[in-house]
């Protein structure tokens, strides 16, 4: 079962958001996989894909009715691990992650499965037991949502990136408003996910003069004193604040063509948190 671990891991993953969760839901698919009677499962690796696709739809399904301070954000993934390493290629990007949180569980599959993983529309329709016609449909709808947003799935050189990255760090470290509003564009948004643990600021499109001031505001009242690392998640940099090697907060930021921040997203979720402690502190 191992040789098919990553391959539904990844599936999984780019489904529901969480890596905690994507690997639970590949565990359950593959226990129950080896009490089924097999043999009228004519392909192996179908059946598992499929059972893993439906089960994580039906976990988001389940997932998006939660309640959580902020907003909901993705679980993000370090690929420093032996594990993870093996997901960096067919993995989205943060910022993508974040935008199929507009789409419902099945326009969100039959996106990735036809522009991640290339699949056509008659596979689509018999992984998630829907006609042609209907895949077609929930692709169309997903592109029209997608492409209503700004989103520009841009990924900079990463010297490029620490250089933003690093001045971003220096103005937060001395509290200058001025220099974080020059790294901003002018309609930057800032969302927050404290989960269900810690109440943090909705998400914000209220500019960059006032951004730059909360931001500020957070750094003076909560992050004060901590340590500072530069690190890449889901493809995209990200600012980390720890406390010897407890990890805080991570903003993980989302940069426009013409090097600035164009949004940001600030995980406070202990319990999203919690892995990054483990696995990327460097």
């Amino acid at each position: 079962m191992q040789k098919h671990y990553n391959k539904l891991l990844t599936y999984a993953y780019n489904i529901v958001g969480s890596y905690e969760d994507a690997r639970d839901l590949v565990q359950d698919v593959l226990e129950k996989y080896i009490t089924l009677d097999k043999s009228s499962i004519r392909h192996e690796s179908n059946f598992l894909i499929k059972s893993t696709i439906n089960h994580a739809i039906n976990f988001k399904t389940r997932q998006s009715k939660q309640e959580v301070f902020g907003e909901w954000l993705p679980e993000p993934v370090s690929f420093e691990s032996a594990d993870t390493k093996l997901l960096r290629d067919e993995t989205a990007s943060y910022t993508m992650l974040v935008l199929f949180e507009h789409l419902n569980a099945k326009e969100r599959a039959a996106f990735i499965l036809k522009e991640g993983f290339n699949y056509s529309h008659a596979e689509i329709a018999e992984l998630l037991e829907i006609s042609t016609e209907n895949s077609r449909q929930l692709l169309s709808r997903a592109n029209k949502q997608l492409k209503d947003s700004k989103y520009t799935n841009y990924n900079p050189h990463s010297g490029t990136s620490f250089e933003i990255v690093s001045k971003y760090q220096k103005a937060l470290a001395h509290a200058d408003i001025g220099e974080l509003e020059d790294l901003l564009v002018s309609d930057i948004k800032l969302s927050a996910d404290g989960g269900t643990k810690v109440r943090v600021v909705s998400s914000s499109d209220i500019g960059k003069t006032a951004t730059a001031t909360l931001l500020v505001y957070v750094q003076q009242h909560f992050l004060m004193g901590k340590t500072f690392t530069f690190q890449f998640f889901n493809h995209q940099p990200a600012v980390c604040f720890w406390e010897n090697e407890k990890l805080h907060n991570c903003h993980i930021l989302q940069l426009s063509t013409d090097g600035l921040i164009q949004e940001i997203y600030s995980i406070v979720d202990p319990d999203k948190l919690k892995n990054l402690t483990k696995l990327s502190h460097i």
